[in-house]
């Protein structure tokens, strides 16, 4: 069995940015020692099928690693179920595994710096993941620090660690707000991560990176992280989640030298945490926008299931006649 960590990478219908991906992938020295599997969604519309099928046919083309396996799906999985199902069955067969999209830039020692900690800490109950993007923060952060957020643009992790993550959002929110713990889920209100996980129960959002976060903060478990980001998202323009670039993105770059990788003590960096938090509140809209972006939701939500039930009693015999 290959003692490296297999690569697996997740495609829809970005072409350009998967071969941008690959690409980038390719220049990593353990690349041609790695095994590579693409799980490539199908189409969930007409108007997807052409760009499935030309990302589909670039995946065919693709060398420059140990093994290339490649599952298209035969039906629409979305990107969340995609990515749990990858992920699960993946961990299951080789116990670890390094986690990519189609939309990220990789340094040249993104794969060195996954084997290496994969490998460090991979009998420390305490970590849960390693994860190679690190926001551009203004401070100087430690060459690796731990987080509680585990992150979701270039990570890796371990059967035991993926053992914990759990689907279901709405057990979830209920942990994090009987046991009052939203203002440390926010990073001490500098970022909505409630929000986003009262959305995923609201059915207004579908995202695995939320309740994976979720999962590892009820369980007390940290993420690995380089002080030099190894990672770049190149896909703000075309993601279903992103409009656009935004201005802080114009400082993201990765890594050009290797993370210097020793062990470390394994408990959350302050440092670095008063720093991440910092950046989100400098580029994340506030407390009272943020409310009422809510409150407007929820009276959407509500509107419509007010509307239907008028529709329901309108069409219903009366019971005295």
């Amino acid at each position: 069995m290959n003692s490296l960590a297999p690569i697996i990478l997740f495609t829809y219908n970005r072409p350009v940015h998967t071969q941008r991906t690959i690409e980038h992938l390719q220049k990593n020295r353990f690349a041609g020692e790695s095994d590579l599997t693409v799980f490539s969604d199908a189409p969930r519309n007409k108007q997807a099928e052409a760009d499935v099928l030309a990302t589909r046919t670039f995946l065919k083309t693709i060398t420059g690693f140990r093994s290339l396996k490649i599952i298209e799906r035969e039906k629409n999985f979305g990107l969340a179920a995609n990515i749990i199902d990858g992920v699960t069955e993946t961990v299951n067969k080789f116990g670890k595994v390094i986690v990519l999209e189609d939309d990220l830039d990789t340094s040249p020692y993104f794969l060195k710096y996954m084997n290496d900690t994969l490998t460090m800490y991979e009998n420390e109950e305490k970590v849960i993941s390693v994860h190679g993007y690190t926001q551009p923060v203004d401070e100087k952060l430690p060459e690796t620090f731990f987080l509680i957020n585990p992150g979701c643009w270039g990570w890796a992790t371990w059967k035991r660690g993926w053992n914990l993550f759990n689907p279901d959002a709405k057990e979830l929110l209920k942990q994090i707000k009987s046991k009052k713990l939203s203002y440390r889920f926010n990073l001490h209100n500098a970022y909505p991560f409630t929000d986003l996980l009262e959305r995923q129960v609201w059915g207004d959002s579908s995202s695995w990176a939320i309740r994976w976060y979720a999962s590892a903060f009820l369980n007390e478990k940290l993420t690995l992280y380089a002080g030099r980001s190894l990672v770049v998202q190149s896909g703000y323009e075309t993601g279903i989640h992103y409009d656009g670039k935004p201005k802080w993105a114009e400082k993201e770059t990765y890594s050009p030298t290797p993370i210097n990788v020793g062990k470390i003590k394994i408990t959350e960096n302050e440092t670095a945490l008063r720093a991440i938090e910092e950046f989100y509140r400098a580029t994340t809209p506030g407390m009272a926008h943020r409310l009422a972006v809510r409150w407007l939701r929820r009276m959407k939500i509500y509107n419509s299931v007010r509307n239907i039930k008028k529709k329901i009693f309108k069409n219903t015999p009366d019971k005295k006649a």
